[in-house]
């Protein structure tokens, strides 16, 4: 690395290190796509995470993304079907039967096609952030003692 004047930078730390920023990670998840080259399939089954990335081998199976996903899901779908369902209630109010023969459909419909792109979007996310594993570090607990806690 060089500067203006042409003699050499100092750089410390780990020059090894690959960027991780955080927006193009969390983009990159939310196509299903690898956080580290963007070109690896992230998904070998609708919610199940590849191992490892067939492009660029990047490991994947550190991720932790269990209940995040279905919590996203929950306020995105609720609050698009719940604000969809009172305003058309209150032009063309429809008996109980038409109601959820309609909406449940479309929360089920919706669920299933955002659920994927928001786990892929925690993974990036964590994958980004160096959490559970992803930064090289062990993902094994910290040995401390908890104040009150009996052994």
């Amino acid at each position: 690395m060089t500067n203006i004047s042409g003699s050499q930078a100092i750089q410390y730390g780990d020059v090894e290190e690959t960027k991780r920023p955080l927006g193009r990670s969390i983009k990159r998840g939310l196509l299903c796509r690898c956080p580290a080259c963007g070109s690896g399939r992230l998904f070998r089954a609708y919610l199940k995470p590849v191992d490892n990335c067939a492009a660029c081998g990047e490991e994947m199976h550190h991720h932790r993304s269990d209940d995040l996903p279905p919590y996203i899901t929950i306020v995105i779908v609720g609050h698009i079907i719940i604000a969809g369902y009172m305003m058309t209630d209150l032009i063309w109010p429809m008996p109980l039967w038409l109601t959820f023969a309609i909406w449940t459909p479309l929360t089920l419909l919706a669920t299933l096609a955002i659920i994927q792109p928001i786990k892929g979007g925690v993974i990036g996310l964590q994958w980004a952030l160096k959490m559970h594993g992803f930064g090289g570090h062990s993902d094994e607990h910290d040995q401390y003692e908890i104040p009150g806690r009996r052994r």
